[in-house]
């Protein structure tokens, strides 16, 4: 997830209105990996996702890392980020290898205090 605790925006030109702003930001995933981001429940009509040419930016993302042929596990870089309809903290939900974790993610506004996380 990325270091910075607001990312900024600008007008993306994107018809979708929950898609208004955008926000850039890599995704690093180690080498043979599948990671999932989801906007958290509540937040699919005001927040989009999208990396290394995965289609067009959506609510739910898979990234596959696929491993380099003969190569030792390494880590790939996809550009990417994310759209929000208005500046906000989103919740994301970031799943890999069996495991599930939330993230709030300040794009254009700070995070102040956490979401509240579904069971």
């Amino acid at each position: 997830m990325p270091y910075a605790p607001v990312l900024s925006t600008e007008t993306s030109g994107k018809a979708d209105p929950a898609a208004r702003l955008f926000a850039k930001w890599g995704l690093v995933v180690r080498a043979g990996r599948v990671v999932d981001l989801r906007v958290a429940p509540g937040w699919q009509d005001k927040a989009r996702l999208g990396w290394g040419g995965t289609g067009p930016p959506a609510a739910i993302v898979t990234v596959h890392a696929c491993a380099p042929e003969g190569g030792p596990a390494q880590w790939m870089a996809f550009v990417g980020g994310a759209w929000v309809a208005q500046a906000a903290c989103v919740p994301l939900i970031v799943t890999s290898n069996g495991q599930h974790d939330h993230v709030n993610l300040g794009i254009g506004a700070p995070c102040t205090h956490p979401h509240p996380h579904p069971r």
